[in-house]
């Protein structure tokens, strides 16, 4: 089994590398989702953050993700309160993931942080997908957000650098994405698939 970390930059292309991969047969885990999870209504990282960051987080009985974000990508402090909360939680859910891997699933772990928690030794092959910054902030602008909040997420995140000297193999997505696909394919053919027999 090959237990693969996918990262980059916010707006870079992980989610289209991560569904391709997925496709391709890959199990895909995505760790802001498993993020979501764990503080959702009922559990116990919602009572977390409740008691950290108080009602004004509470939108019809549900956190308010949009006022979270604005809270902790203004306020590093903020942040690491959160990350407290999330990451523990989230890396017992991966733990479990992966001790149920059969030997030989490929599974890939979408993790925007990973030069952040300095978590790349946990896994067999590192990938990062990197982009010119002006497209990234046209992406995101295109997803909604306003310039301010792109930029607070862009500082918030390790550099294309810190990420690139992490990782066995950067795919650069400055082109259309059939190309950022086949770069996925060779991959997948050339290396992963063969590792994971292996």
């Amino acid at each position: 089994m090959l237990v693969v970390a996918l990262t980059g930059g916010i707006g870079a292309g992980k989610s289209t590398v991560a569904q391709c991969f997925a496709e391709l047969g890959a199990l895909v885990i995505d760790a802001d989702q498993l993020a979501r999870m764990v503080i959702e209504r009922g559990t116990d990282g919602f009572a977390e953050v409740l008691l950290r960051f108080g009602d004004e987080v509470i939108l019809n009985g549900d956190i308010d993700r949009k006022k979270l974000a604005e809270i902790v990508f203004s306020d590093a402090s903020a942040r690491a309160d959160l990350e407290a909360i999330i990451h523990p939680r989230v890396q017992a859910i991966f733990a479990e993931a992966v001790a149920e891997l059969d030997h030989d699933d490929i599974l890939i772990y979408e993790i925007p942080l990973l030069a952040e928690t300095n978590a790349a030794e946990k896994f067999d092959y590192v990938i990062t997908v990197e982009s010119d910054l002006e497209l990234r902030k046209e992406r995101l602008l295109k997803r909604g957000l306003y310039i301010s909040q792109i930029e607070k997420r862009i500082a918030a995140q390790a550099s294309p650098e810190s990420r690139e000297a992490l990782a066995d193999t950067v795919f650069y997505n400055n082109s259309d994405e059939d190309s950022l696909l086949r770069q996925v394919e060779n991959l997948w053919e050339s290396v992963l698939l063969p590792q994971s027999l292996g």
